[in-house]
Protein backbone atom coordinates (compact mmCIF):
# COMPACT_ATOMS: atom_id res chain seq x y z
CA UNK A 1 0.00 0.00 0.00
CA UNK A 2 2.86 2.38 0.81
CA UNK A 3 4.39 1.88 -2.65
CA UNK A 4 0.96 2.49 -4.23
CA UNK A 5 0.68 5.84 -2.42
CA UNK A 6 4.22 6.84 -3.39
CA UNK A 7 3.50 5.91 -6.99
CA UNK A 8 0.41 8.15 -7.07
CA UNK A 9 2.28 11.05 -5.45
CA UNK A 10 5.18 10.67 -7.90
CA UNK A 11 2.89 10.79 -10.93
CA UNK A 12 1.08 13.72 -9.34
CA UNK A 13 4.36 15.66 -9.17
CA UNK A 14 5.13 14.77 -12.79
CA UNK A 15 1.72 16.04 -13.83
CA UNK A 16 2.21 19.24 -11.83
CA UNK A 17 5.61 19.79 -13.44
CA UNK A 18 4.02 19.39 -16.86
CA UNK A 19 1.26 21.86 -15.95
CA UNK A 20 3.82 24.41 -14.73
CA UNK A 21 5.81 24.09 -17.96
CA UNK A 22 2.74 24.42 -20.19
CA UNK A 23 1.47 27.43 -18.23
CA UNK A 24 4.80 29.23 -18.41
CA UNK A 25 5.52 28.73 -22.12
CA UNK A 26 1.89 29.22 -23.16
CA UNK A 27 1.56 32.63 -21.55
CA UNK A 28 5.09 33.82 -22.27
CA UNK A 29 4.82 33.37 -26.03
CA UNK A 30 1.77 35.63 -26.18
CA UNK A 31 2.31 38.88 -28.11
CA UNK A 32 3.02 41.94 -26.02
CA UNK A 33 5.74 43.32 -23.77
CA UNK A 34 5.11 42.68 -20.04
CA UNK A 35 7.19 45.73 -19.13
CA UNK A 36 4.98 47.98 -21.26
CA UNK A 37 1.88 46.40 -19.70
CA UNK A 38 3.13 47.38 -16.27
CA UNK A 39 4.03 50.98 -17.18
CA UNK A 40 1.04 51.55 -19.47
CA UNK A 41 1.43 54.94 -21.18
CA UNK A 42 4.03 56.33 -18.78
CA UNK A 43 7.06 54.45 -20.03
CA UNK A 44 10.33 55.71 -21.41
CA UNK A 45 13.34 53.68 -22.57
CA UNK A 46 15.10 53.82 -19.18
CA UNK A 47 12.01 52.81 -17.23
CA UNK A 48 11.35 49.92 -19.61
CA UNK A 49 14.89 48.63 -19.21
CA UNK A 50 14.72 48.89 -15.41
CA UNK A 51 11.48 46.91 -15.35
CA UNK A 52 12.91 44.24 -17.66
CA UNK A 53 15.97 43.84 -15.43
CA UNK A 54 13.91 43.87 -12.21
CA UNK A 55 11.60 41.06 -13.37
CA UNK A 56 14.12 39.13 -15.48
CA UNK A 57 12.43 39.95 -18.80
CA UNK A 58 15.81 40.78 -20.32
CA UNK A 59 16.92 37.14 -19.99
CA UNK A 60 16.40 34.36 -22.58
CA UNK A 61 13.12 32.46 -22.29
CA UNK A 62 14.84 29.31 -21.01
CA UNK A 63 16.53 31.34 -18.26
CA UNK A 64 13.21 32.93 -17.34
CA UNK A 65 11.73 29.42 -17.14
CA UNK A 66 14.43 28.36 -14.69
CA UNK A 67 13.76 31.52 -12.68
CA UNK A 68 10.06 30.58 -12.59
CA UNK A 69 10.84 27.06 -11.35
CA UNK A 70 13.18 28.56 -8.77
CA UNK A 71 10.42 30.91 -7.56
CA UNK A 72 7.94 28.05 -7.22
CA UNK A 73 10.34 25.63 -5.56
CA UNK A 74 10.10 25.41 -1.73
CA UNK A 75 13.92 25.17 -1.63
CA UNK A 76 15.47 27.73 -3.95
CA UNK A 77 18.72 29.50 -4.77
CA UNK A 78 18.92 33.29 -4.82
CA UNK A 79 21.48 36.00 -5.36
CA UNK A 80 22.68 38.38 -2.67
CA UNK A 81 23.22 41.06 -5.31
CA UNK A 82 20.31 43.57 -5.34
CA UNK A 83 20.87 44.17 -9.08
CA UNK A 84 19.92 40.59 -9.98
CA UNK A 85 16.34 39.41 -10.45
CA UNK A 86 16.81 36.54 -8.02
CA UNK A 87 17.84 38.88 -5.19
CA UNK A 88 15.93 37.94 -2.05
CA UNK A 89 14.48 40.76 0.06
CA UNK A 90 12.26 40.64 3.13
CA UNK A 91 9.40 42.45 1.40
CA UNK A 92 9.29 39.87 -1.38
CA UNK A 93 8.22 36.85 0.61
CA UNK A 94 8.95 35.17 3.91
CA UNK A 95 11.80 32.69 3.92
CA UNK A 96 14.25 30.85 6.16
CA UNK A 97 17.91 30.89 5.20
CA UNK A 98 19.54 27.47 5.03
CA UNK A 99 23.09 28.39 4.02
CA UNK A 100 25.03 30.72 1.71
CA UNK A 101 27.98 30.28 -0.63
CA UNK A 102 29.75 33.07 -2.48
CA UNK A 103 26.96 35.37 -3.72
CA UNK A 104 24.27 32.66 -3.57
CA UNK A 105 21.78 32.01 -0.78
CA UNK A 106 19.81 28.78 -0.37
CA UNK A 107 16.49 29.28 1.38
CA UNK A 108 13.31 27.40 2.25
CA UNK A 109 10.05 29.25 1.55
CA UNK A 110 6.48 29.01 0.33
CA UNK A 111 6.15 29.00 -3.47
CA UNK A 112 6.46 32.54 -4.80
CA UNK A 113 3.82 33.33 -7.46
CA UNK A 114 5.33 36.75 -8.21
CA UNK A 115 3.53 40.10 -8.23
CA UNK A 116 0.59 41.43 -10.20
CA UNK A 117 1.31 43.73 -13.13
CA UNK A 118 -1.82 45.78 -12.49
CA UNK A 119 -2.73 45.59 -8.78
CA UNK A 120 -0.11 48.02 -7.45
CA UNK A 121 2.60 45.36 -7.31
CA UNK A 122 0.50 43.20 -4.96
CA UNK A 123 1.67 39.64 -4.42
CA UNK A 124 -0.32 37.13 -6.47
CA UNK A 125 -0.50 34.84 -3.43
CA UNK A 126 -2.33 37.62 -1.53
CA UNK A 127 -4.84 38.06 -4.36
CA UNK A 128 -5.48 34.30 -4.43
CA UNK A 129 -5.81 34.13 -0.64
CA UNK A 130 -8.51 36.84 -0.81
CA UNK A 131 -10.54 35.29 -3.63
CA UNK A 132 -10.07 31.50 -3.36
CA UNK A 133 -12.32 31.11 -0.25
CA UNK A 134 -15.21 32.71 -2.18
CA UNK A 135 -14.69 30.28 -5.05
CA UNK A 136 -14.51 27.36 -2.61
CA UNK A 137 -17.82 28.40 -0.98
CA UNK A 138 -19.43 28.62 -4.42
CA UNK A 139 -18.05 25.23 -5.55
CA UNK A 140 -19.07 23.44 -2.33
CA UNK A 141 -22.59 24.93 -2.47
CA UNK A 142 -22.97 23.92 -6.12
CA UNK A 143 -21.83 20.34 -5.55
CA UNK A 144 -24.12 19.95 -2.51
CA UNK A 145 -27.08 21.12 -4.62
CA UNK A 146 -26.06 18.73 -7.40
CA UNK A 147 -25.69 15.74 -5.05
CA UNK A 148 -28.93 16.16 -3.09
CA UNK A 149 -31.12 17.08 -6.06
CA UNK A 150 -29.41 14.66 -8.44
CA UNK A 151 -29.75 11.62 -6.18
CA UNK A 152 -33.42 12.45 -5.48
CA UNK A 153 -34.43 12.82 -9.13
CA UNK A 154 -32.19 9.92 -10.16
CA UNK A 155 -34.06 7.62 -7.78
CA UNK A 156 -37.45 8.88 -9.04
CA UNK A 157 -36.35 8.49 -12.64
CA UNK A 158 -35.32 4.88 -11.99
CA UNK A 159 -38.53 4.03 -10.15
CA UNK A 160 -40.65 5.48 -12.96
CA UNK A 161 -38.55 4.09 -15.79
CA UNK A 162 -39.81 4.72 -19.35
CA UNK A 163 -42.68 6.89 -18.12
CA UNK A 164 -43.38 10.49 -19.17
CA UNK A 165 -41.70 11.71 -15.96
CA UNK A 166 -38.55 9.69 -16.76
CA UNK A 167 -38.38 11.11 -20.29
CA UNK A 168 -38.78 14.68 -19.04
CA UNK A 169 -35.95 14.19 -16.53
CA UNK A 170 -33.77 12.68 -19.27
CA UNK A 171 -34.42 15.62 -21.61
CA UNK A 172 -33.68 18.17 -18.88
CA UNK A 173 -30.48 16.30 -17.91
CA UNK A 174 -29.25 16.27 -21.51
CA UNK A 175 -30.07 19.97 -21.81
CA UNK A 176 -28.22 20.71 -18.57
CA UNK A 177 -25.07 18.96 -19.80
CA UNK A 178 -25.13 20.60 -23.23
CA UNK A 179 -25.93 24.24 -22.41
CA UNK A 180 -22.76 26.33 -21.75
CA UNK A 181 -22.42 27.69 -18.22
CA UNK A 182 -22.07 31.31 -19.34
CA UNK A 183 -25.39 31.12 -21.23
CA UNK A 184 -27.14 29.56 -18.22
CA UNK A 185 -25.65 32.27 -16.00
CA UNK A 186 -26.95 35.09 -18.22
CA UNK A 187 -30.38 33.45 -18.47
CA UNK A 188 -30.75 32.82 -14.73
CA UNK A 189 -29.46 36.30 -13.81
CA UNK A 190 -31.93 37.97 -16.18
CA UNK A 191 -34.97 35.81 -15.40
CA UNK A 192 -34.68 35.32 -11.63
CA UNK A 193 -32.71 38.47 -10.78
CA UNK A 194 -34.53 40.92 -13.03
CA UNK A 195 -37.86 39.62 -14.40
CA UNK A 196 -38.90 37.89 -11.16
CA UNK A 197 -36.96 40.12 -8.78
CA UNK A 198 -40.01 41.29 -6.83
CA UNK A 199 -40.92 37.64 -6.16
CA UNK A 200 -37.45 36.13 -5.60
CA UNK A 201 -35.74 39.20 -4.07
CA UNK A 202 -32.55 37.98 -5.75
CA UNK A 203 -29.98 40.27 -7.37
CA UNK A 204 -28.66 39.89 -10.90
CA UNK A 205 -25.10 40.31 -9.61
CA UNK A 206 -23.40 40.36 -6.24
CA UNK A 207 -20.70 38.67 -4.19
CA UNK A 208 -20.67 36.87 -0.86
CA UNK A 209 -19.37 39.94 0.98
CA UNK A 210 -20.90 43.34 0.39
CA UNK A 211 -20.05 46.76 1.81
CA UNK A 212 -22.62 48.96 3.56
CA UNK A 213 -23.75 52.31 2.18
CA UNK A 214 -21.06 54.17 4.14
CA UNK A 215 -18.26 51.90 2.86
CA UNK A 216 -17.10 51.15 6.39
CA UNK A 217 -18.24 47.61 7.14
CA UNK A 218 -18.70 44.43 5.11
CA UNK A 219 -21.36 41.81 5.70
CA UNK A 220 -22.27 38.42 4.25
CA UNK A 221 -25.10 38.42 1.71
CA UNK A 222 -26.09 34.75 1.46
CA UNK A 223 -28.84 35.31 -1.11
CA UNK A 224 -26.19 36.28 -3.68
CA UNK A 225 -24.92 32.70 -3.48
CA UNK A 226 -28.18 31.10 -4.67
CA UNK A 227 -28.16 31.84 -8.42
CA UNK A 228 -24.43 31.26 -9.13
CA UNK A 229 -24.46 28.05 -7.07
CA UNK A 230 -27.46 26.70 -8.98
CA UNK A 231 -25.95 27.63 -12.36
CA UNK A 232 -22.58 26.11 -11.48
CA UNK A 233 -24.29 22.96 -10.21
CA UNK A 234 -26.46 22.38 -13.32
CA UNK A 235 -23.94 20.29 -15.26
CA UNK A 236 -22.86 18.01 -12.38
CA UNK A 237 -26.53 17.77 -11.39
CA UNK A 238 -27.37 16.39 -14.84
CA UNK A 239 -24.50 13.89 -14.60
CA UNK A 240 -25.51 12.75 -11.09
CA UNK A 241 -29.13 12.19 -12.19
CA UNK A 242 -28.13 9.97 -15.11
CA UNK A 243 -25.51 8.05 -13.13
CA UNK A 244 -27.87 7.52 -10.20
CA UNK A 245 -30.69 6.35 -12.47
CA UNK A 246 -28.57 3.87 -14.43
CA UNK A 247 -26.74 2.56 -11.37
CA UNK A 248 -29.95 2.08 -9.39
CA UNK A 249 -31.63 0.26 -12.28
CA UNK A 250 -28.66 -2.10 -12.47
CA UNK A 251 -28.75 -2.77 -8.73
CA UNK A 252 -32.52 -3.31 -8.74
CA UNK A 253 -32.07 -6.07 -11.31
CA UNK A 254 -29.80 -8.10 -9.01
CA UNK A 255 -30.92 -11.40 -7.47
CA UNK A 256 -30.75 -10.22 -3.86
CA UNK A 257 -33.20 -7.42 -4.67
CA UNK A 258 -35.62 -9.96 -6.14
CA UNK A 259 -35.21 -12.00 -2.95
CA UNK A 260 -36.01 -8.93 -0.85
CA UNK A 261 -39.13 -8.28 -2.90
CA UNK A 262 -40.18 -11.93 -2.53
CA UNK A 263 -39.94 -11.52 1.24
CA UNK A 264 -42.52 -8.75 1.05
CA UNK A 265 -40.27 -5.71 1.67
CA UNK A 266 -41.64 -2.41 0.39
CA UNK A 267 -39.94 -0.50 -2.42
CA UNK A 268 -38.94 2.25 0.02
CA UNK A 269 -37.36 -0.29 2.38
CA UNK A 270 -35.52 -2.05 -0.44
CA UNK A 271 -34.02 1.18 -1.77
CA UNK A 272 -33.13 2.57 1.65
CA UNK A 273 -31.65 -0.63 3.09
CA UNK A 274 -30.20 -2.50 0.11
CA UNK A 275 -30.08 -0.63 -3.19
CA UNK A 276 -29.09 2.96 -2.40
CA UNK A 277 -25.71 2.27 -0.81
CA UNK A 278 -24.59 -0.06 -3.60
CA UNK A 279 -25.68 2.32 -6.36
CA UNK A 280 -23.81 5.35 -5.01
CA UNK A 281 -20.29 4.24 -6.08
CA UNK A 282 -20.36 5.78 -9.60
CA UNK A 283 -21.96 8.92 -8.16
CA UNK A 284 -19.14 9.34 -5.63
CA UNK A 285 -16.60 8.83 -8.43
CA UNK A 286 -18.23 11.52 -10.59
CA UNK A 287 -18.62 13.99 -7.71
CA UNK A 288 -14.93 13.77 -6.76
CA UNK A 289 -13.91 14.67 -10.29
CA UNK A 290 -16.55 17.33 -10.77
CA UNK A 291 -15.67 19.16 -7.55
CA UNK A 292 -12.11 19.73 -8.73
CA UNK A 293 -13.22 20.80 -12.20
CA UNK A 294 -15.77 23.20 -10.70
CA UNK A 295 -12.96 25.47 -9.58
CA UNK A 296 -12.10 25.95 -13.24
CA UNK A 297 -15.74 25.98 -14.38
CA UNK A 298 -16.53 28.87 -12.05
CA UNK A 299 -14.61 31.34 -14.23
CA UNK A 300 -17.48 32.60 -16.41
CA UNK A 301 -20.14 32.08 -13.75
CA UNK A 302 -18.24 34.31 -11.32
CA UNK A 303 -17.60 36.95 -13.95
CA UNK A 304 -21.25 37.19 -15.06
CA UNK A 305 -22.61 37.28 -11.49
CA UNK A 306 -19.78 39.64 -10.38
CA UNK A 307 -18.79 37.08 -7.73
CA UNK A 308 -15.42 38.09 -6.26
CA UNK A 309 -13.70 34.74 -6.67
CA UNK A 310 -10.66 33.30 -8.37
CA UNK A 311 -12.51 32.79 -11.65
CA UNK A 312 -13.36 36.47 -11.91
CA UNK A 313 -9.71 37.34 -11.24
CA UNK A 314 -8.66 35.11 -14.14
CA UNK A 315 -11.06 36.86 -16.54
CA UNK A 316 -9.92 40.30 -15.33
CA UNK A 317 -6.31 39.16 -15.71
CA UNK A 318 -7.00 38.09 -19.30
CA UNK A 319 -8.60 41.45 -20.06
CA UNK A 320 -5.61 43.39 -18.69
CA UNK A 321 -2.93 40.84 -19.67
CA UNK A 322 -1.92 40.48 -16.02
CA UNK A 323 0.15 37.35 -16.63
CA UNK A 324 1.23 36.63 -13.02
CA UNK A 325 -2.42 36.64 -11.88
CA UNK A 326 -3.46 34.33 -14.73
CA UNK A 327 -0.54 31.95 -14.31
CA UNK A 328 -0.77 31.84 -10.52
CA UNK A 329 -4.53 31.29 -10.50
CA UNK A 330 -4.43 28.54 -13.14
CA UNK A 331 -1.54 26.88 -11.32
CA UNK A 332 -3.41 26.88 -7.98
CA UNK A 333 -6.52 25.39 -9.61
CA UNK A 334 -4.44 22.73 -11.38
CA UNK A 335 -2.65 21.88 -8.12
CA UNK A 336 -5.92 21.47 -6.25
CA UNK A 337 -7.26 19.31 -9.09
CA UNK A 338 -4.19 17.04 -8.92
CA UNK A 339 -4.30 16.80 -5.10
CA UNK A 340 -7.99 15.89 -5.10
CA UNK A 341 -7.45 13.22 -7.75
CA UNK A 342 -4.52 11.75 -5.79
CA UNK A 343 -6.62 11.62 -2.60
CA UNK A 344 -9.49 9.98 -4.49
CA UNK A 345 -7.16 7.38 -6.03
CA UNK A 346 -5.63 6.62 -2.63
CA UNK A 347 -9.10 6.30 -1.10
CA UNK A 348 -10.11 3.84 -3.80
CA UNK A 349 -6.92 1.89 -3.18
CA UNK A 350 -7.69 1.67 0.54
CA UNK A 351 -11.22 0.50 -0.12
CA UNK A 352 -10.53 -1.89 -3.02
CA UNK A 353 -7.32 -4.00 -3.04
CA UNK A 354 -7.89 -4.86 -6.72
CA UNK A 355 -7.33 -1.22 -7.68
CA UNK A 356 -4.07 -1.21 -5.68
CA UNK A 357 -2.79 -4.18 -7.65
CA UNK A 358 -3.67 -2.53 -10.97
CA UNK A 359 -1.97 0.72 -9.90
Amino acid sequence: MFSYILNKIFYGFLTLFGVISVIFFLFNVLPGDPARMMLDQREDAEQLQNIRVKYGFDQPLTTQYLYYLNDLSPISIHSSNPMNYTYLSDDKYSFAKLFSASEKIVVIKFPYLRKSFQKNDQNVSEVIAETLPNTAVLAVSAIVIAIITGIFFGILSALYKDTFFDRIISILSTLGMSVPSFFSAILFAWFFGFVLHKYTNLNMTGSLFEVDDFGEHSYIQWKNLILPAIVLGIRPLAVVIQLMRNSLLEVLSQDYIRTARAKGLSTYKIIKTHALKNSLNPVVTAVSGWFASMLAGAVFVEYIFNWNGLGKEIVNGLNTLDLPIIMGSVLVIATMFIIINILVDISYGLLDPKIRLKG
